[in-house]
């Protein structure tokens, strides 16, 4: 399976995921946690769905997209995955994983900044 199929699936599970969690936050009180995280693979998923593309059409650096797209998919999934057991358990992942998440998704996005600017196309 080629980066673009890898990163356009995991896209998708990650909207999936979005809706279950934006769902069951409005059924559960009391669950701003788990809304949260699933406002953030939602805000994600486009992104990846559109660096993907834009890495396809060559208006982004190809290795360096590559690696900042799988940041975002990274870092979204452990900050959603953190603040969901939050919400549900009330405790963490594993000690930082939210701020871990976090600091990947700002690399993903910074990441995406550079390969527009180094892309071979305008």
């Amino acid at each position: 399976m080629t980066a673009t199929k890898i990163h356009l699936t995991l896209a998708a599970l990650l909207g999936l995921a979005g809706v279950a969690l934006l769902a069951a936050a409005a059924h559960v009180t009391g669950t701003q946690n788990v809304g949260t995280a699933g406002q953030i693979l939602l805000f994600h998923a486009p992104a990846v769905i559109g660096a993907t593309a834009a890495r396809k059409a060559g208006f982004l650096t190809d290795f360096v997209a590559r690696l900042a797209v799988s940041a975002l998919i990274l870092g979204a999934a452990l900050f959603a995955a953190d603040l969901t057991r939050r919400g549900f358990f009330n405790e963490g992942l594993f000690p930082r994983a939210a701020p871990i998440g976090g600091w990947f998704m700002l690399g993903g996005w910074l990441g995406l900044a550079v390969a527009a600017v180094l892309a071979p196309r305008s």
